[in-house]
């Protein structure tokens, strides 16, 4: 029996290759959930859930509607339909063309249709789909590891949701940036965000960015930070917010990335990596609340199994 008390180790270096093909894989799929789903605030219809075999897109409202699943545990791409039918391919070194090929053919397969963009966003170098030939590795122990990680991860993110009751998002895997993440929302209007992410129009930045907002996640690695790392960060960014004095002590401030940053290393070996996680995602949430001058009425002690919150 797997001891769910042990967070993994996920050095970035080892299987960087496999976490870039990962990624890339992850947008193809996501994007077949973002063509054939109303649009949600936030981009919130497009994100991809950790569950215990993998990552989800959840029901896709395409022919009798799909689900589709990165099987990180068994290595494979699964797909199911209301019908009764499913397919399948296994995870394993191919190229990005070869897996957009493959996806597209088992969704046809199940009665669906696999139009969707077919370049990566967010990526400063977005060839398209089709058109990414090179060979990709499949370290299957890193990902299960990487798996792993983001099952311990995930409930502590849904825990510290608990704790406000006002506009927040689901914990949620984005695939344009690679990174699950919880935000929070003061529920007033923010100023129009300056845009300007590779490969992503300016306008869905601005819808995303439309109200001020609290947020936290977990990247793997790659994007100006080349370990696995927890981040929170505010927009619009108050005043002092880098200044503060945050906890636990291998926290700090990023100035080139702008946020808070804690090492997944930090966390994992704690004595508490739980009650560590969440003394980053609350303080950093409290400085932002507080600076940003935020309703107070807003935040409630986290939820405990069986127990209905409080009123106030």
């Amino acid at each position: 029996m797997t001891d769910t008390t042990i967070w993994p180790a996920i050095p970035y270096a080892p299987w960087h290759d496999t976490c870039a093909a990962l990624h890339l894989y992850a947008q193809i799929v996501g994007k077949y959930r973002l063509a054939h789903s109303p649009w949600v605030n936030h981009s919130w219809h497009a994100t991809l859930y950790v569950d215990a075999d993998g990552l989800t897109t959840g029901l896709v409202p395409d022919g009798p509607g799909i689900t589709v699943r990165f099987d990180l545990r068994r290595h494979r791409v699964t797909a199911s339909c209301a019908s009764g039918q499913s397919a399948q391919f296994p995870l394993a070194p191919m190229s990005v063309a070869q897996f957009d090929a493959r996806f597209k053919d088992m969704i046809a397969t199940l009665g669906g249709l696999p139009d969707y963009h077919g370049q990566p966003n967010e990526l400063a170098h977005a060839t398209p789909f089709a058109h990414d030939t090179a060979p990709r590795p499949w370290d299957a122990e890193a990902v299960s590891r990487f798996h792993t990680a983001l099952t311990r991860i995930e409930p502590v993110f849904a825990r510290f949701r608990t704790g406000f009751i006002g506009k927040v998002s689901p914990v949620h895997l984005f695939w344009g940036s690679f990174d699950l993440a919880v935000t929070r929302f003061s529920g007033r209007a923010a100023p129009p965000h300056p845009g300007g992410i590779p490969n992503l129009p300016d306008a869905i930045t601005r819808e995303a960015y439309s109200h001020e907002v609290s947020s936290a996640g977990f990247w793997p690695g790659g994007g100006g930070i080349e370990e696995p790392c927890f981040y929170s960060y505010a927009y619009p960014v108050p005043a002092g917010f880098a200044e503060q004095g945050v906890a636990p002590a291998a926290a700090r401030f990023d100035q080139g990335l702008g946020e808070f940053v804690l090492p997944y290393e930090a966390v994992r070996t704690a004595a508490d990596p739980e009650a560590t996680l969440l003394q980053f995602l609350q303080g950093t949430f409290d400085a932002a609340a507080r600076l940003g001058g935020w309703d107070e009425g807003l935040a409630r002690p986290l939820g405990l199994k069986g127990r209905p919150l409080p009123n106030a």
